[in-house]
Formats: structure tokens, C-alpha cells, sequence
């Protein structure tokens, strides 16, 4: 999605200042994580599709397969949607794999792009660098230097920064947290449209757990994954409500069912971030299909809850697999689920801080060590763990007196630095871990 978006942003920005009349080629770079594992993620065609004007949003996932085709076929590429150039893959999509950007510093980010346009004559009209950080995030290069233009920032009622900072003015104003977040949600835009847009998001996840649990065969990229959703769902209608663990099946079903449907490229949510995908929208499947008494108004709270939780991870943290492994997306994924679960289950503050900690601790140190680069091993199972003990997790913190010894706060720098410290070969690289040693499937 970064790649999409930076591509599609670089192409209108050719537009919106002119450049694009007298731009008769267009070059695009990637670099480290991004180039390393690139082709398994879908990373070059994210980029012909962002150059060409799509948007993650709104992009017709059954259309994609024939626009690629056209622009391979044609070795021509029409910028922004208006204006077509010749664009040859093979030349004009660089993966710079044993590179990270900018080559010269000594700081240098794993996620990096860069994005050229050339006049008729060879000469350089306009030159932009991306840096991808997760969860469809991008940052220009100027924007991560600090020389971006301000925008005045929205003044929020209930601003917080830390857990500890969100747990005290709930306390002091009387609030749920999913009731701060509302309340902050409504100072960017009208409450009822807050809520249709929560709404919105639940049902899109909604269309893809149903897509995923109906869709069967082969995933793309090379390594023959059967998709396994569809007859998992079907043995467990088969058994109906003899076992008593069959919840748990179902939650493997839904988050196994969103996490193939992104494999083949499907639309799913980002939630924190594609990879991670299937543990949200699992949990709130559980939450709808098992909880006596479920309805809307939980899975609002729900979707608040989680949100706030996922704020403090991606402000004091990172929710990027290529900065700090897959402790920050699956982990991440697994803590926001957690502590919505008790929110959707109106358990207190101090329950959901506690189950959103105890989700994260027992990810530390995941590394993130895809096969093939492909979105598929492990990919696709640890989102189905990782639902699991997300009800696990708020299960423990609503048996618990909401004293603990670990914060949330302390478990999201432990994180951090866990990931600092982590080799690079196992940050979204396919240079270490399962993806070294498991060289055939």
C-alpha cells in the first residue's frame, strides 16, 4: 500500500505542477526491505498501479490483473491516467536489493523509493524519495527532514501520548476510552460520520472474511499454498456445536480466510498493516458470531478501543515488519484486538490497557522472515495465532484485578528496542529465519 500510494502521488504531483506535459519517461527505484522482498509482496505491480492513478481504497481488485496486463503487454504506462509513456520493467523498476536509502548515510531506512521523470531528451524534470513505515504510511524524503510544509493540527479535546497519559484523563473526565476516542474522532468530522466510517470499515472486513471462506485454490507467487479457509469453514459446519472449542476453530477460519484473501492480492483493511490484516477483523467476527448479547454498539467500542491502542504503538514505536520484525504487525495487530475485545465486552480502562500489554508480551522478539517474500508463510497461520490469543489475552485481563506489573507503556518501548536491537536480516527481508531454511514447500 506505501509503494501504491507513493507511486500514485508522485505521478499526480507530476500533474498538478505541469511536469507531466513535457515528462516522456517515468523511473522508479526500490530499495532494501522493499526491493528484497518486492515481487512476493506485490510490490512492483503496487507501483505501476499507483503510477498509473489507483488508489489501495478504491482500485477494482478485478480489474487489476488486466490493467497490469495491458501496461506489460504495451511497455507503456499512462501517469496519473492521463498522459502514457513507455515504461519497460525491466529498466524503468529497479530493485536494489543489497541497498538501502540514502546509499551514502549512516542512517539509512529499509523502506526506501525513489521515483524519477525524464524529459525526450534524457534530462531530469522532477526527482522524489518515499519512505514506506508501515500500516500504508509514506513519508516523503523532505517530510522526514522535517521541511515539509505545517499543516496547523486539529486542536483534539482529549490529547494523549502514552497509555499512562490516555488511562489519567479517562479517569479524570469520567470516560471509557472508547468513549475519549469518539469524542476525539468528532473533532475532525461529524459524529455520525465517525460512525458510518467504522461501520464502513467493519463491513468491508465483513465482505472479506466472507470472500476468503468462499474462494478456494492455489495463491500466487510460486509456492503452491492451497487456499485452506473454505474447507476449514466447511468441516466445522459439518460438526456443527459438538466441540466445544469450535469458537476458536472459527476464529482460525476468519483471520485465515482475510490473510489468503490478501495473499492473492484481494482488498483487505490495513489493520495495522496488511501482513497483520486477519487479527482484527477475526476478533470482531468472534466478538458478533459468539458473544450472547453482541451488537453494533460493541463493535463501535470495539473499533475505538483498538484504534487507541494502535495510536500509541505507532507513535511511540513502529508498526513496520522491515523496522522492527513482526512484532510491530502481528504483535501490534494482536494487542489493538485484545484490548477491543474488552472494550467490546465493556470491561473497564484498566482491563484493556492490561490485555493490550499482555497480548504484546508474549510477541516480543518476532522476527519477520516471509518465504519467498510471499505474504504466505508464516504469514497466514500467525495471523490465525495470533487472533487466538488476543481472546486469550482479554479473557486473562477480565479474570484479573486491573493491578500488573508490566505497563502497556513499558511492553511498547520494550518493543521498540527489541526491534532496534533485532538483526536486519530477520525485518521483512527473506534472508533469515523460516525463509533461509525452508527453501521448498
Amino acid at each position: 500500500m506505501g509503494p501504491m500510494r507513493a507511486a500514485r502521488r508522485f505521478a499526480f504531483g507530476l500533474a498538478a505542477s505541469g511536469t507531466l506535459a513535457r515528462t516522456a519517461r517515468v523511473h522508479a527505484e526500490l530499495f532494501g526491505s522493499l526491493a528484497l522482498t518486492g515481487h512476493g509482496h506485490g510490490t512492483d505491480r503496487a507501483v505501476l498501479l499507483g503510477l498509473s492513478g489507483e488508489e489501495p481504497s478504491t482500485v477494482n481488485p478485478d480489474a487489476i490483473e488486466s490493467k497490469l496486463e495491458q501496461i506489460r503487454s504495451s511497455q507503456c504506462i499512462s501517469v496519473a491516467g492521463t498522459k502514457t509513456v513507455p515504461f519497460r520493467e525491466e529498466s524503468d523498476l529497479l530493485f536494489h536489493r543489497d541497498q538501502m536509502y540514502p546509499p551514502e548515510a549512516k542512517t539509512q531506512h529499509p523502506n526506501g523509493m525513489k521515483f524519477s521523470a525524464y524529459a525526450a531528451d534524457g534530462s531530469l524534470l522532477a526527482a522524489e524519495v518515499y519512505f514506506s513505515i508501515g500500516g500504508g504510511f509514506i513519508v516523503s524524503d523532505a517530510e522526514g527532514a522535517g521541511n515539509a510544509p505545517v499543516m496547523e493540527p486539529v486542536p483534539l479535546p482529549y490529547p494523549f501520548k502514552s497509555a499512562a497519559e490516555l488511562l489519567e484523563m479517562a479517569g479524570k473526565y469520567g470516560l471509557t476510552i472508547w468513549e475519549l476516542m469518539e469524542e476525539n474522532e468528532a473533532a475532525l468530522g461529524p459524529r455520525e460520520q465517525v460512525r458510518a466510517g467504522i461501520l464502513h470499515i467493519w463491513s468491508v472486513m465483513q465482505g472479506c472474511i466472507e470472500r476468503g471462506m468462499k474462494t478456494e485454490g492455489i495463491l500466487p507467487g510460486g509456492l503452491n499454498v492451497r487456499r485452506r479457509a473454505p474447507r476449514l469453514a466447511a468441516r466445522l459446519r459439518e460438526k456443527g456445536s459438538v466441540d466445544p472449542l469450535a469458537p476458536l476453530d472459527w476464529v482460525t477460519v476468519y483471520a485465515m480466510a482475510v490473510n489468503e484473501e490478501n495473499a492473492a492480492g484481494g482488498r483487505v483493511v490495513t489493520a495495522p498493516t496488511n501482513g497483520a490484516a486477519g487479527v482484527v477483523p477475526a476478533v470482531a467476527r468472534y466478538y458478533c458470531d459468539f458473544i450472547p448479547g453482541a451488537d453494533e454498539e460493541g463493535i463501535l467500542r470495539y473499533f475505538l478501543a483498538s484504534a487507541a491502542i494502535g495510536i500509541l504503538y505507532k507513535e511511540n514505536a513502529s508498526i513496520s515488519g522491515a523496522e522492527v520484525g513482526c512484532q510491530g504487525e502481528v504483535g501490534v495487530a494482536c494487542s489493538m484486538a485484545a484490548g477491543g475485545l474488552v472494550a467490546a465486552l465493556k470491561g473497564t480502562n484498566g482491563q484493556i490497557e492490561h490485555a493490550a500489554e499482555i497480548a504484546m508480551e508474549h510477541n516480543l522478539g518476532m522476527t519477520c522472515d516471509p518465504i519467498g517474500g510471499l505474504v504466505q508463510i508464516p504469514c497466514i497461520e500467525r495471523n490465525a495465532m495470533a487472533s487466538v490469543k488476543a481472546v486469550h489475552a482479554c479473557r486473562i485481563a477480565l479474570n484479573e484485578s486491573e493491578q500488573h506489573k508490566v505497563s502497556l507503556d513499558q511492553v511498547i518501548r520494550t518493543m521498540y528496542l527489541t526491534g532496534l536491537d533485532m538483526q536486519s536480516r530477520y525485518k521483512e527481508t527473506s534472508l533469515a529465519g523460516l525463509a533461509l531454511n525452508v527453501i521448498e514447500c
